[in-house]
């Protein structure tokens, strides 16, 4: 059994110590008032048993906790009093400097919770230590000096969730949505060098590379860019291959029918689409920007964002290559080809390519060989998106997220026109819908109560976040505010224009729908008797995002937040304050957003049906997924699920396993077992293996596929969820 420190160290569970702090507070009273060395026993041992009943590490405060109660239970209260004033003083002491002992264990690659924080990050390399220890230094300004003292103890007990406070000390917002067409089109400057419009399709490809580099060391959060944009420079490059082309004819005093110049321009240029897209996926899986990791970058493919038909022919032949290439994958340092976590890519599915009889279809059928293969793309449906994302002026708008799920809210400009592209997310603050349900013993009444108690404090937090951005001059990330990631703005310049009227959006996330249902009800809420319950939380929840968008004209979205460590952390607060309730608490994570919770029983299509309609209710950022067995050899029923996707819900992916021992050379599922402690440890089903360095794991963590393995609430959240298919 372990126990986890204050500093996030990991240390095997050691009962002397708590005998030894209990006999120094018992000491420390009146003889008469002492406890039998029988009595401190008996306090060790159920503090023992408590501690091995619960199926994770407790950390140090809640042992403390346990002890004080022990001691109650004896009766003896002036020890009670003498060993909580103790932990006091040493409280006090330890916030002197709240930061030393954090930084020095992730130095020595101690802190298990921050190892495990991002699936996408390994705490072992230097830059990736640079970015947590800065890090602990934001988080220290943040809680003691920038955030309201209310905001701060609703964070730490797990009421909400104030998010990336790691980047809060800096004026740092969230996600994109990169104008790559005006940055390539009407260039941009990168380090403060010029990048004129590139003149081939290759050029477009390695210039776009740097400016993911570029905007993803400006923010913290995920960015997208679309195919579309890069789609124009391959007719650029066309017509150069072909003057060369003629002029090697002409060189050689041949001749050659326009029909064979044709043939062989056509060739080259595939060659070179080819080493484009090869650029983009090894750049971004190989670029490591200045948070120690690599792009958190979503690649866009719409057939019909393309401008003309010749325009969408080249897109198809950019979008065949990505897809392509991503089916191969990337290789490891073994040299075997594995699934690579970024780019994440989403495929648009349209009347243009749904069909059999489509003129695109054989797109769609090498998407679902791709999905099956390596679970990406994921899939916006335009015929659903349509429906929902409507302007002011009564049109529908089809267009992709800024990162796993962060959607943008429909916009219109001065002159009436549609703008997605150059848009941005403030930041993100998270309410516990389950801490909620809980607080209120199951009172209607309370409940609702509660739960505005709660929204204040997540609009305070909100409004912090907000008024944190407000004043930063373009000159904190020129590639973002001056040279058109988002904006063409002056030097000096402040970005605030772009906080309000919608241009950019700000989220309520939540979390924990189903358990929350769950304790109300009695019930799931996928159970007809108690959606209505879980459709009035979700209409609650967007009234005080209107109600805060109509008071200060900043765009509030309520967003399904995903939860990556989140989980973990949100299921030991509420059993910490309200011990294990069967159904509710008694696991080690709660549910993502609206989902259904992962051991329930549910057909693939039945699950996507019932969750689109809080897709309609999240139009700050939602996605559904359905988990499904190794599908390589079924694609039509990959294809079945994609058309369902399309006449049904707006977004959605396809969860499956690619896994790798570079042990035992075994390419099936790596296996969730349990150490002697009772810790979840990935293993080899063929060899054993559990050493991580040497595993290949990939798994949809919360929208993006996570490669660096997970904290144990998500480790068991993974462990249990249940196929659909």
């Amino acid at each position: 059994m372990k126990i986890i420190k204050r500093n996030g160290t990991e240390v095997i569970f050691d009962l002397s110590k708590i005998k030894t702090a209990i006999k120094k507070a018992n000491d420390g009273v009146l003889e008469s008032e002492r406890m039998t060395a029988e009595q401190i026993e008996l306090i060790s041992e159920n503090v023992a048993n408590a501690c091995a009943n619960v199926k994770r590490s407790l950390n140090v405060e809640e042992i403390q906790d346990m002890v004080e109660d022990q001691i109650m239970n004896q009766k003896a209260f002036s020890v009670a009093r003498n060993y909580i004033t103790y932990r006091y003083v040493r409280s006090l002491v330890r916030k002197s400097n709240t930061t030393d002992e954090q930084i020095l264990s992730l130095i020595e690659c101690n802190n298990e919770e921050v190892k495990q924080e991002n699936s996408n990050k390994n705490p072992t390399v230097n830059s990736v230590q640079r970015d947590y220890m800065a890090g602990e230094v934001s988080k220290d300004i943040t809680k003691r000096l920038l955030l309201p003292q209310e905001v701060v103890e609703a964070h730490e007990d797990g009421r909400i969730h104030f998010h990336d406070a790691d980047y809060f000390a800096q004026h740092m917002h969230n996600c994109d949505l990169v104008n790559l067409e005006d940055m390539l089109q009407n260039g941009t400057v990168i380090s403060g060098t010029m990048i004129e419009t590139p003149h081939s399709f290759s050029t477009a490809c390695n210039i776009s590379t740097q400016i993911i580099a570029q905007v993803a060391s400006s923010q913290y959060g995920g960015q997208s860019i679309s195919l579309t944009h890069l789609a124009p420079f391959v007719d650029v490059s066309r017509r150069k291959i072909r003057k060369d082309v003629e002029s090697e004819i002409e060189a050689l005093g041949a001749t050659a029918s326009e029909e064979s110049i044709s043939d062989i321009v056509e060739k080259r240029l595939r060659e070179e689409i080819k080493k484009g897209c090869q650029m983009i996926q090894y750049q971004v899986v190989t670029l490591m920007t200045t948070n120690g990791q690599a792009p958190f970058v979503t690649v866009f493919m719409y057939l019909n964002e393309a401008k003309d038909e010749k325009t969408k022919h080249d897109l198809a032949m950019i979008i065949e290559e990505m897809l392509n290439q991503r089916i191969v994958g990337v290789k490891n340092e073994s040299g075997v080809w594995i699934t690579p976590a970024f780019p994440k890519l989403i495929y648009v599915l349209e009347e243009d390519n749904i069909h059999e009889d489509s003129k695109y279809y054989y797109l769609t059928k090498l998407a679902a060989k791709c999905t099956a293969k390596r679970m990406v793309p994921d899939y916006i449906s335009e015929k659903m998106m349509l429906k929902l994302k409507i302007d002011k002026n009564g049109e529908g708008h089809c267009y992709t997220c800024m990162g796993c799920r962060s959607f943008l809210t429909p916009y219109v400009d001065e002159e009436g026109k549609p703008k997605y592209y150059g848009r941005f997310n403030q930041g993100v603050v998270t309410i516990n819908l389950v801490d909620i349900a809980l607080s209120s013993g199951g009172d209607r009444d309370k409940f609702w109560q509660i739960f505005d108690e709660r929204l204040e404090i997540c609009y305070t937090a909100l409004m912090c976040r907000h008024n944190r951005l407000k004043g930063t001059l373009s000159d904190a990330a020129p590639i973002l505010w001056q040279y058109g990631a988002l904006a063409r703005l002056e030097k000096g310049e402040t970005i605030d224009k772009l906080l309000y009227g919608g241009y950019s959006t700000i989220s309520l996330g939540y979390a924990g729908l189903y358990e929350c249902v769950k304790y109300m009800t009695g019930k799931s809420h996928t159970e007809p008797t108690a959606t209505p319950f879980a459709l009035e939380v979700m209409q609650y929840l967007n009234a005080a995002t209107k109600k805060w968008k109509e008071k200060h004209n900043i765009d509030f979205s309520l967003y399904g937040t995903p939860l990556e460590s989140t989980t973990y952390k949100f299921a030991k607060c509420l059993q910490m304050r309200f011990g294990i309730v069967p159904g509710v608490t008694d696991k080690n994570y709660i549910t993502n957003s609206y989902h259904v919770h992962v051991t329930e029983e549910i057909d693939a299509f039945e699950k996507l049906a019932f969750e689109s309609q809080f897709q309609q209710l999240s139009p700050g950022g939602a996605i559904s997924y359905v988990e499904v067995p190794n599908m390589q050899n079924n694609l039509e029923a990959v294809l079945d699920v994609m058309k369902f996707i399309y006449d049904n819900i707006m977004y959605a992916e396809l969860n499956t396993k690619s896994d790798y021992c570079q042990v035992c050379g075994f390419d099936g599922e790596i296996q969730i077992g349990e150490d002697e402690d009772g810790k979840l440890i990935w293993t080899c089903p063929k060899c054993g293996n559990t050493d991580e360095s040497k595993l290949n794991v990939a798994r949809r963590t919360c929208g993006y596929i996570g490669t660096q393995f997970w904290n144990q609430g998500r480790t068991q959240e993974i462990k249990e969820r249940v196929l659909h298919l």
